[in-house]
């Protein structure tokens, strides 16, 4: 069976936020989708499971943190292009994301940039160029 990678984030309102990662790039996966929650994926091996935070609460004893407090982690999603990052971070903030909540970086080689969702969590959109990296 080939690996995947979901990643499972608690949010206060799901609509908002379901919007955000659609935005973002990912597609709405109705088999696992309803009322308390949204699985999104971003290609074949990385997906977004989106929880209301009671839903969440039931996988887990531990308190929800604050996002938008204190840092937790920061995901990456590579693109194809650096052209891409700049036009993934309007597409999520017109969908009520907050860009650039920490310094773009451009190194030549390899272009980041940040955007933070309606909950607070920073994804760090990228562009490497292959070539530099042989």
């Amino acid at each position: 069976m080939a690996k995947m990678m979901i990643v499972n984030l608690p949010v206060r309102d799901l609509s908002a936020s379901t919007a955000f990662y659609v935005a973002l790039g990912g597609t709405v996966n109705p088999q696992f989708s309803g009322e308390k929650a949204t699985s999104l994926m971003f290609s074949d091996a990385i997906g977004v499971m989106l929880l209301t935070h009671d839903h969440y609460s039931e996988f887990t004893k531990r308190p929800i943190g604050d996002a938008r407090r204190d840092s937790q982690a920061m995901i990456v999603l590579t693109v194809d292009d650096r052209d891409a990052v700049d036009s993934t971070l309007t597409s999520a903030v017109a969908a009520g994301g907050r860009a650039d909540p920490n310094p773009a970086q451009d190194l030549g080689f390899m272009y980041n940039r940040h955007i933070e969702d309606p909950d607070g969590y920073v994804w760090e959109i990228v562009w490497m160029n292959p070539a530099a990296m042989a």
